[in-house]
């Protein structure tokens, strides 16, 4: 008899994690971790579809015995987290007082992302008495002008009917831009939200698009016939068509994904999860044996997305450490491999002899106070946390986490000379930097959902958890907050 497996595959900003179980028992039988591959043509596809292969041939698994295959992704959080995102144009329409007010609505300020990161709007509106082909050309055309490249339509209720938005969306299409609208990403009353739910979902579409077709496509030539599904914010999968659609639903899918381990493995009542990549940290709330929901909110601003209430932090494993006049400023928001950068405390001791301290931009729109360590050959690695967590020696054996301690100790001593401290104090500055971060939240959210200190247990999970959560439970800052971790 054939062995019938279960596929699933979690595309995190630093790694990608594969999963086989068997489909009868639902034991799992394999997992493995490789490198998320950014830069190269096939985009984070490409490392999706090593993983799967890898996997099925370490388990001599043919592609046919796979009936079922899903991935989750925190592509959409990283891509909003670090502002790479489309530029959207937002053409709105009402009819008469209404109208005006639909004219205020549909104009969405510029969404602050991270530090000087914003998702920008282009906004035109037309009265529903003006709509016509050649009137929507005309708007289309100043927004190609401005560098729009997705189009929201938005009109007061169009929940209950959507002729003109679906209009503006076909004639959008037509010209060339990708296109959603308002009563596509949500079917609740409120134009201002849902124009700003529907802006959100257009500037993380192509991106989605883009790795929803590739890794569809990778998969079809692995040979594996099961259709691909795609884990959703709630929990819930869905096809690359609705993808397609509404990206904006993938947007807590790895948290999703996470907090249901948590509470299939772990049979957590009560406590705070915490789920630790490379690029970012996603903390959730488990009370009675529940995870809690709520309207997600991106930037400060409420949206329309009803997802697990999942608090996103810029703050993982692989961020990159800020310096300046002598000081340590921040970690993150940037992470290693946006830089191009392998985490230091993964190499050879002997590569930082003599090695210096360089400050860059990991990206051009970036300050220049990022910091990386240049050895006597040219090569540049960055510290972070993870490099921190070893050379305190926090990191247990068996941690994916685990690293040279001695390597991590050498590439640190450049940093630690510029600020006048001990490698020690300055890792340990590091991570208390970091996890700062992570103990306001968990406070914020135990006085939020009236968590009991004494019985709330501290989950960490994901590839940076041995970096930041055992730190962040045992330290004097947090002693109090949980019971264990």
């Amino acid at each position: 008899m054939r062995k019938q497996v279960r596929v699933g595959i979690d595309v995190g900003g630093t790694f990608t994690d594969v999963v086989v179980v068997d489909n009868s028992s639902r034991e799992v039988i394999s997992q493995l971790k490789v490198p998320t591959t950014h830069d190269v043509k096939e985009g984070v596809a490409l490392g999706i579809i090593n993983a799967i292969n890898q996997a099925l041939s370490e388990l001599g698994i043919l592609p046919e015995e796979v009936i079922f295959i899903a991935h989750s992704t925190t592509q959409a959080t990283n891509a909003l987290l670090e502002g790479d995102v489309a530029r959207v144009g937002v053409l709105g329409t009402g009819n008469g007082l209404e109208g005006l007010k639909a004219r205020i609505d549909t104009f969405i300020p510029a969404i602050e992302l991270a530090p000087n990161r914003f998702l920008n709007t282009e906004h035109a509106f037309l009265l529903q008495k003006e709509i016509s082909e050649k009137q929507i050309e005309k708007e289309l055309d100043r927004f190609r002008e401005a560098g729009v490249e997705v189009v929201v339509a938005s009109e007061a209720f169009s929940v209950d009917d959507p002729e003109n938005e679906e209009l503006i969306c076909r004639e959008s299409r037509n010209s060339g831009f990708l296109a959603t609208s308002g009563h596509e990403v949500s079917t609740l009353y409120g134009l201002r939200t849902r124009t700003r739910t529907a802006v959100i979902n257009a500037a993380i579409l192509p991106k989605m698009i883009h790795t929803a077709a590739m890794t569809d496509q990778c998969v079809k030539q692995a040979g594996i016939t099961a259709p691909l599904m795609i884990m959703r914010s709630d929990g819930g999968v869905m096809s690359v068509e609705e993808v397609n659609r509404r990206p904006i639903m993938t947007m807590l899918s790895g948290p999703a994904a996470g907090i249901a381990g948590a509470l299939m493995h772990e049979k957590v009542s009560d406590g705070i999860f915490i789920e630790v990549g490379g690029t970012s940290a996603d903390i959730s709330v488990i009370k009675d044996g529940k995870p809690q929901t709520k309207s997600a909110r991106v930037g400060g601003h409420r949206t329309y997305l009803h997802t697990l209430d999942v608090r996103t932090l810029a703050i993982a494993g692989g961020s990159m450490i800020r310096e300046a006049q002598g000081k340590i400023v921040d970690v993150g928001s940037r992470s290693a491999h946006i830089a191009g950068l392998k985490y230091a405390c993964f190499q050879s001791p002997e590569i930082f002899e003599g090695a210096t301290l360089v400050h860059l931009r990991p990206t051009e729109k970036d300050a220049d106070d990022y910091i990386a360590i240049e050895t006597s050959g040219g090569k540049r690695f960055s510290l972070t946390p993870t490099c921190a967590a070893n050379l305190l020696e926090i990191i247990p054996s068996t941690a994916f986490a685990k690293g040279s301690r001695e390597a991590a100790a050498r590439a640190f001593k450049p940093l630690a000379d510029k600020i006048g401290k001990t490698i020690e104090e300055t890792a340990l500055e590091v991570l208390e930097i970091s996890c700062r971060k992570v103990a306001d939240q968990i406070e914020e959210l135990i006085k939020e959902y009236h968590l009991d200190r004494n019985m709330a247990e501290l989950i960490g999970g994901g590839g940076g958890a041995a970096s930041l959560v055992l730190f962040t439970g045992n330290h004097e800052f947090t002693c109090q907050t949980c019971q264990k971790s």
